[in-house]
């Protein structure tokens, strides 16, 4: 049976150390965030999940999600109870806004307690993450009397939240969906058509769901630009906010699936169900997005949750698993007839680029949640500005480098299981499936490699690459600046700064002039950023740990450790750069020379 334990050490180490969370406490919510409120946080939420979530992980992938006749679904036992529990705590509120009845503390503390939540249970989390993103959606474009209406119940966790995008016939392009709004006499109107993938789409775990779906009003255009949003109520709510009639919305089957068996991925119909429009007609695609990146920055926290608790499991199985001898005489044990394999270096491998990702991907992940907290609370629109920028930049590079490299620690953790691994006792190839869903919900990380290229780059006149160079220059000559071990590491990140600055020129230069190119290039080119934004987030780790020996830290074999897996990063991953820019640079001739009858 898989364990769990929340790494609540290196998370208040990235907070403390190398975000410096408390030099934002003239901001809003950060005030509260005390160190102490800050340690009671993470280590209760750790304590939540690991033992409440964790054991019904596999309850949830081995009984699953039970749909009935009337299409009601039951959830997994278990389930129901741990979601009152959640709620009864006050975990759905923690960054949510002070006026609608929650918490009001920095989204980063937020997404914090979440990769716990993950780890311990992907499944049970997203009811959880998708009503987030809703609540955000809702925040920023619904009208007052939408707010007041559904807001503070979905965020006490009495209501949760779906997205609603997705067609039998229509997943990227939106512009294809056929679900049709009818305006009523009321203001309201009527939805009626069929959406598949909903995660969360119905369950037992709250008393209503509110879904948030994408149509197009009868006579606007059929195509992306047609497309509004609109409120749809599981249960329609009554002028003083008691629930009344149910709405014309229904589960029409759960999908089998790979994975996250414990979470309800629908079907579900719409027949002339009732419909509320969220901001202005035809805009909807832009108020969803507001959902979707909170869900792309949440699916990126998604890679790392399963990468750190698969890789958990194969430290305490490679200590115990004993197989062959050691190499070298000073490894073994002398009175043994095995060693524990995690004295092999293939296993070393494993495991070095197991903890290499999860603790930089931690960093990253954290850091990315700030900017979204100093992007919305920054004391001036200069810092607002910059922060969106960079945010806007980084988050299909999270949610793909992010759920790919997760997906390869989870497939690396199983490895090293043997035999083992691919066995369902042993709960590592649970991990593997449901890690796999994070490559492709949200937008394909093929998707999120032709936005980052194709949108990402340009948008607003190229500032947001130009401050991420420039950042990296100046991280890089500071480093330089120093002595040892960060020196060294300013040089790793020099060199792969500079396949970076020149896949982007090439991109610039031949992109333009043939789109096949920038088609060609955007996954290698997502990968090299991702590497150098790993590569930035180990050198402030080895800076901030370089610094805490210095000063004489207690827990020096914490910060040793740092130091360790910076260099094995900086050697061992970072050269990888040099080999993705020149698949860039490669262009698509051969790639794309066949012709299709070849194939």
């Amino acid at each position: 049976m898989p364990s769990y334990t929340a790494p609540v050490r290196d998370t208040r180490y990235i907070l403390d150390h190398v975000l410096g969370l408390d030099r934002y406490s003239n901001l809003p919510g950060f005030e509260n965030a005390t160190p102490d409120m800050v340690e009671a946080i993470l280590t209760e939420g750790g304590r939540f999940a690991a033992e409440v979530l964790a054991p019904l992980n596999r309850v949830g992938d081995e009984i699953g999600c039970k749909r009935h006749e009337d299409g009601s679904v039951t959830t997994p036992p278990g389930f129901k109870e741990a979601w009152d529990q959640f709620a009864a705590g006050g975990w759905t509120t923690i960054s949510a806004p002070e006026e609608f009845g929650g918490q009001g503390l920095p989204q980063v503390i937020g997404t914090a307690v979440s990769e716990y939540l993950l780890s311990a249970n992907q499944a049970f989390e997203m009811y959880h993450g998708l009503t987030q993103g809703a609540v955000a959606s809702i925040v920023i474009k619904g009208s007052d009397e939408q707010k007041a209406t559904y807001l503070p119940k979905m965020i006490s966790g009495e209501w949760t939240g779906t997205m609603n995008l997705t067609e039998p016939h229509c997943g990227t392009d939106l512009g294809l969906l056929r679900t049709k709004a009818e305006p009523q006499g009321d203001g309201s109107y009527s939805i009626t058509g069929t959406k598949i993938f909903i995660s969360s789409g119905e369950h037992d775990l709250a008393e209503n769901i509110i879904h948030l779906v994408l149509a197009k009003i009868t006579g606007a255009p059929d195509t992306v630009k047609g497309i509004s949003l609109f409120i749809v109520p599981k249960v329609l709510v009554n002028e003083d906010g008691s629930l009344g009639a149910r709405n014309g919305v229904v589960c029409g089957s759960i999908e089998e699936k790979m994975g996250i068996h414990g979470n309800s991925t629908c079907v579900l119909n719409y027949d002339n169900a009732t419909g509320y429009l969220v901001g202005e007609p035809e805009k909807g695609l832009a108020a969803m997005f507001i959902m979707m990146n909170a869900a792309r920055l949440g699916v990126g926290l998604q890679g790392l949750a399963q990468g750190e608790v698969a890789y958990q499991n194969a430290v305490a199985y490679a200590k115990d698993r004993r197989q062959g001898r050691a190499l070298v005489p000073d490894l073994r044990e002398a009175d043994a007839k095995a060693d524990p394999i995690i004295v092999h270096p293939d296993v070393r491998r494993m495991l070095m680029e197991g903890r290499a990702f999860n603790e930089g991907a931690r960093a990253l992940v954290l850091w990315g949640a700030l900017q979204v907290d100093i992007s919305r609370k920054a004391m001036t629109e200069e810092e607002r500005e910059a922060a969106s920028d960079l945010l806007g930049l980084l988050t299909p590079v999270i949610k793909g480098y992010l759920t790919d490299k997760g997906f390869e620690t989870a497939v690396n953790a199983q490895q090293i299981y043997g035999g083992h691994g691919y066995i369902r006792e042993w709960g590592m190839e649970q991990f593997v499936r449901d890690a796999r869903i994070a490559q492709i919900y949200e937008g394909t990380n093929g998707i999120q490699a032709l936005d980052l290229v194709g949108r990402k780059l340009g948008a607003n006149g190229g500032r947001g690459i130009q401050a991420f160079l420039k950042l990296l220059a100046e991280e890089i000559a500071h480093a330089k600046g120093a002595e040892g071990e960060t020196a060294a590491l300013g040089g790793a990140l020099e060199r792969a700064t500079g396949d970076l600055q020149q896949a982007t020129m090439w991109l610039m230069q031949n992109g333009m002039a043939n789109p096949l190119n920038a088609g060609a290039a955007a996954y290698p080119y997502m990968t090299l950023m991702g590497t150098v934004c790993l590569g930035l987030m180990w050198l402030r780790m080895a800076r901030a740990s370089a610094a805490a020996l210095a000063a004489g830290a207690e827990d020096e074999a914490f910060h040793q450790a740092k130091l360790v897996t910076a260099r094995f990063f900086a050697e061992r991953v970072m050269p990888d750069t040099n080999a993705l820019r020149r698949k860039i640079e490669a262009g698509a001739d051969t790639l794309m020379a066949l012709p299709v009858e070849a194939f």
